[in-house]
């Protein structure tokens, strides 16, 4: 089976300001890595515009409401010191969330053995009733939640990266005992959580701070001796991860001190516990990442160890 590459040109109608770091170039330079021949096998899927079902698996309807409403018909309209939205930012945050969804699809339903949704905006930092940190919808919490209500399923992982706490997704599953959250972020930086005493309503999240100018050897070795051996007796069914980039040692909203080597490190080694406890079942979705070499590089060297799991 192939992995599947799920993106859409509606990401590029979400404009922020001029300056700011979450821009459209970032998809830009991914698409370009990924256009490369050796993506060549990659199963290009458009991504579907979710529905209201969907996104109030996490979000009420009126805050989503809000949210399309709040949408001008030109410029930007901030909604709060780092938040912006333009006049296609609704219809990109909607397909970010059908791109997730469609992507479990694709994995549960056996048409993908994998899959990578590079959609924009993010989505780690919205809260349930509140957009944030460039953050509208929770993108990776309502594909949890979509699996769990459209496959049945009862235990799902999602693993976050990003060097930033992913405080909205914590929030949104804070009281799910469905859903386990690992976390891995720079203590002290924004937003201000994801110390290791947040645990979960049902000891359901485990957040690993790591200290400024920590090296992706060190998360690897926390993997290794504590969280693998935790998610080994948590047996989920499938691994969502909120791929965050912004970790590398290049970027400039955070630092931490990850190389491109070590995304491709990370992946393999999730990848490898997917293939040995969730029959290879992962679904990754963008998340942050705004040195765009870096993040270009370390995109290229995550979806290709995807693609060197599939089978």
């Amino acid at each position: 089976m192939p992995t599947a590459y799920i993106t859409h040109s509606d990401f590029y109608k979400h404009l922020t300001p001029t300056g700011h770091p979450e821009q459209v170039d970032r998809l830009r330079v991914i698409e370009d890595a990924l256009a490369k021949p050796n993506f060549d096998t990659l199963l290009r899927i458009s991504a579907p515009v979710g529905t209201m079902d969907q996104v109030e698996l996490c979000h009420p309807q009126e805050y989503v409401l809000k949210i399309k409403n709040a949408c001008p018909s030109h410029g930007y309209v901030n909604l709060d010191g780092d938040t912006h939205v333009s006049v296609g930012s609704f219809d990109a945050a909607m397909r970010a969330v059908g791109g997730v969804c469609s992507a479990i699809d694709l994995v549960m339903g056996g048409e993908a053995y994998n899959a990578f949704c590079a959609t924009r905006p993010p989505g780690h930092h919205a809260e349930t009733n509140k957009s944030m940190g460039f953050c509208l919808f929770g993108t990776v919490s309502i594909g949890a939640k979509y699996a769990i209500r459209k496959y049945g399923l009862s235990r799902i992982a999602i693993i976050d990266f990003d060097v930033h706490h992913g405080n909205g997704t914590q929030d949104l599953v804070w009281n799910d005992p469905n859903i386990m959250f690992v976390t891995s972020q720079q203590i002290p930086l924004w937003p201000g959580t994801g110390e290791v005493s947040e645990i979960g309503a049902h000891n359901n999240v485990i957040n690993l701070p790591l200290k400024p100018y920590s090296s992706g050897a060190e998360l690897m070795a926390a993997y290794q001796h504590s969280i693998f051996p935790k998610l080994a007796v948590y047996k989920p069914e499938i691994l969502l991860i909120s791929a965050g980039f912004d970790a590398h040692i290049n970027d400039p909203l955070a630092n931490l001190n990850f190389s491109t080597e070590d995304f491709k490190d990370i992946t393999k080694m999730l990848c490898e516990f997917a293939d040995n406890h969730c029959h290879g079942r992962v679904v990754s979705t963008l998340e942050g990442g705004y040195d765009l070499p870096s993040l270009a590089d370390s995109v290229a060297a995550h979806v290709n160890v995807l693609m060197e799991h599939a089978k």
